[in-house]
């Protein structure tokens, strides 16, 4: 067999088993357009860790930090993935042009974190910038991928200080996941600082 054709059947295989994979997975939400980006991190190294790429840019840095835990609430998640994307400083999703898949509407402020036994995760990021206009909260969007389970959406992080979450805006979340709006601080240095615990499945419909 020739070389080329050695490589398209090979990609037939991955891609195969990367579906059947798929389709084996309880299916959960009501719906999740975009979450596919998720499984856009390519020949990346997933860790607890990732670093945004615009953390270098001009802006208030900022450190989210926390702990999956399983539908209990008390033991750490291992395995699971944490897809966050979000605005820059001027509220807008940027794209350099070369973007494939839903990076082309998330932008590529986006990052992809893979818990271990801990269940602890971390990014690092600048924080987002409003919509123009300043009509929504800032927010960062996250979609969860567990072993066993599709693709899911959770509450968007939210910052307890931005004065455009009005009391109706925090009393209409549905908390999947948990709470997602978070309280801010600020280290030493002046970066400002934010926790939120993950709890898999709550209040994600069909989730058992």
């Amino acid at each position: 067999m020739a070389y080329s054709h050695r490589l398209a059947f090979c990609f037939l295989i991955s891609a195969f088993s990367f579906f059947f994979a798929c389709a084996q997975d309880r299916q959960v939400g009501d719906g999740c357009e975009g979450c596919e980006g998720v499984y856009e991190y390519g020949n990346r190294k997933l860790n607890a860790v990732d670093t945004l790429p615009d953390f270098n840019d001009k802006g208030p840095k900022m450190l989210v930090t926390g702990t999956i835990f399983k539908k209990d609430g008390k033991t750490p998640a291992k395995d699971v993935i944490l897809y966050i994307y979000h605005t820059d400083q001027t509220g807008e999703y940027p794209t350099k042009g070369n973007e494939t898949g839903w990076g082309k509407r998330h932008g590529y402020i986006r990052g992809w974190i893979k818990t271990g036994a801990d269940g602890k995760y971390s990014f690092y990021t600048l924080r987002p910038g409003a919509y123009p206009g300043r009509q929504n909260p800032e927010h960062i969007h996250p979609t969860i991928k567990e072993p066993g389970y599709s693709a899911y959406w959770i509450d968007e992080y939210l910052f307890e200080d931005d004065p455009i979450l009005s009391k109706h805006e925090k009393d209409s979340q549905p908390g999947r996941g948990g709470k997602g709006i978070i309280k801010v601080t600020k280290d030493k240095n002046g970066m400002q600082i934010a926790r939120r615990d993950i709890i898999l499945g709550l209040n994600v419909p069909g989730y058992q």
